[in-house]
């Protein structure tokens, strides 16, 4: 089954509208797709309202699905919520703080930034995520535009990356709290791409070892381009704590260095996360249709 549990649309980061993320995911013959902004449904809402409209309908599953921002140890990490019922108090809740929080930081981004000689970044960033949710790119793309760096990658490498004066994380929940919330929402924990984190093998062991304890369900196995070699390390560590697996592009916009359902194959020897709702998507239902939020 071609799936992809993890990409962006314009509601938070990404480059493209929510539906045409979904014109492009049956475009690449994707048959599961679960579009995880970070913080926020909305980009799900409108998913789920294109393809309830879209003639003929396809033959593309769409799972509510969001990226939460947390802490560990002093670690930024995030977890994906799939499956979750995005109208109950649990989720309203999550999104709600996660906004309030988002906006805080920006004004502490934009105060770090004016002291560097870079004045009026926050509402800059503002304006640029418009609707959606504002973050760390938004200040990067609006870098670049006023020449203060050559490319947003030079943006993340100066002032915005781990450990640069825009890297503040303190005002996340802690990783426990977002973990429940998710399960409180009727979701699926899945902890995001854990090799971007760069820790130790032992640090890392540690991190699914207190997600899996705080009742996380499934690791993404297989993210992007990343190694083979990589993939089979996130295999063992899913035996070896007894949790599912996931696959995710964690698209963004259109380019070179990713593309949306662009996954290599998982191993074989993880249980998949998404056959929760393979056979759910048959019997009385349209297939192009957004799945039940549960």
């Amino acid at each position: 089954m071609r799936v992809d549990l993890h990409c962006h649309s314009r509601a938070s980061d990404g480059g493209l509208t929510p539906a045409e993320l979904c014109e492009r995911a049956l475009q690449r013959s994707l048959q599961m797709l679960a579009i995880t902004d970070h913080d926020t449904v909305a980009g799900y809402r409108a998913a789920r309202d294109h393809l309830r409209s879209r003639e003929p309908a396809g033959a593309l599953t769409l799972l509510a699905g969001v990226e939460y921002s947390c802490v560990w140890q002093n670690l930024g990490v995030h977890v994906v919520g799939l499956g979750i019922d995005i109208d109950c108090e649990a989720s309203r809740a999550a999104q709600a703080a996660l906004r309030a929080a988002r906006l805080q930081r920006a004004e502490l981004i934009g105060a770090r930034l004016a002291r560097l000689g870079m004045p009026d970044t926050c509402a800059g960033a503002l304006a640029l995520a418009g609707d959606g949710q504002v973050g760390r790119p938004h200040f990067a793309r609006l870098l670049v535009q006023r020449g203060h760096v050559r490319s947003e990658e030079e943006a993340f490498d100066r002032y915005l990356g781990t450990g640069r004066p825009g890297d503040i994380k303190a005002l996340w929940p802690q990783l426990e709290e977002v973990v429940a919330r998710i399960t409180a929402a009727g979701g699926v924990p899945v902890l995001a791409h854990p090799i971007k984190y760069r820790q130790t093998a032992t640090r890392l062991r540690k991190l699914i070892l207190a997600f899996q304890e705080a009742g996380g369900a499934a690791l993404e196995v297989v993210v992007g381009r990343q190694s083979a070699d990589e993939s089979r390390f996130l295999a063992q560590l899913c035996r070896q704590y007894g949790l599912q697996a996931s696959v995710g592009s964690d698209f963004h916009r259109p380019g070179p260095w990713c593309e949306l359902g662009d996954i290599a194959a998982l191993p074989a020897d993880c249980e998949p996360v998404w056959r929760r709702w393979q056979e759910a998507t048959t019997e009385g239902e349209q297939s192009c249709t957004a799945m039940r939020e549960r």
